[in-house]
């Protein structure tokens, strides 16, 4: 049925960030031109212009969609791990499976925020993902009891951000399991008040 075929198609919007995602994530947001995106989309430039408003603005739904990306992954990741500690560890592993993908090119967040200007929608996109990250080692600490879960959020964040550069920059997709062994000895040493949200922590 044509409407099927129709249904299945990308829509503007989709392709257009289908491309800046390829481009952008290989090659630097700064780097790669708006005449380079339209072109690859296969789209008109005022169509970019209509749907995103501007080149960062276009950047920052890029961003987010990375960002969704691996808060899905991540959370898919965690249904397999039972105890709170499990899932607390199970961040590295899951952060493990990204550095393995073929096209893996670091944290994306990463690399844009060296390139942001203060109070720019990219800054914005970059700081969402980082509180994100934040937050997720912190409710999974205080979920697994320590009495102290912002700090070993920060501490743990910590090791996610030195694996993820360590993946990065000596092509080493195996500093997730290091970053992961660490993070057990801290969580380990780390004080419980006995409140841990399910047993066998």
């Amino acid at each position: 049925m044509p409407s099927k075929v129709n249904a299945s198609k990308p829509t503007v919007r989709e392709r257009l960030l289908a491309a800046a995602d390829e481009l952008f994530y290989q090659e630097g947001v700064q780097t790669v031109g708006i005449e380079r995106i339209v072109q690859k989309a296969g789209v008109a430039k005022a169509s970019l212009y209509n749907l995103f408003g501007s080149k960062e603005q276009l950047v920052e739904a890029y961003l987010d969609a990375r960002h969704a990306d691996t808060r899905e992954q991540v959370e898919r990741a965690l249904t397999r791990f039972r105890t709170p500690r499990e899932r607390l560890l199970g961040v590295f592993d899951a952060q493990g499976q990204l550095f393995t993908e073929p096209d893996f090119n670091g944290c994306a967040h990463m690399t844009a925020s060296a390139e942001a200007l203060p109070g720019s929608p990219v800054e914005g996109a970059t700081d969402r993902y980082r509180l994100w990250v934040r937050a997720l080692f912190t409710e999974l600490a205080r979920q697994a009891g320590t009495t102290d879960p912002e700090e070993l959020a920060r501490q743990l964040h910590l090791l996610y951000d030195g694996a993820g550069i360590s993946a990065r920059m000596d092509r080493d997709p195996s500093a997730a399991t290091t970053a992961r062994t660490a993070a057990a000895a801290l969580f380990d040493a780390a004080p419980k008040d006995g409140t841990a949200a399910d047993p066998g922590q």
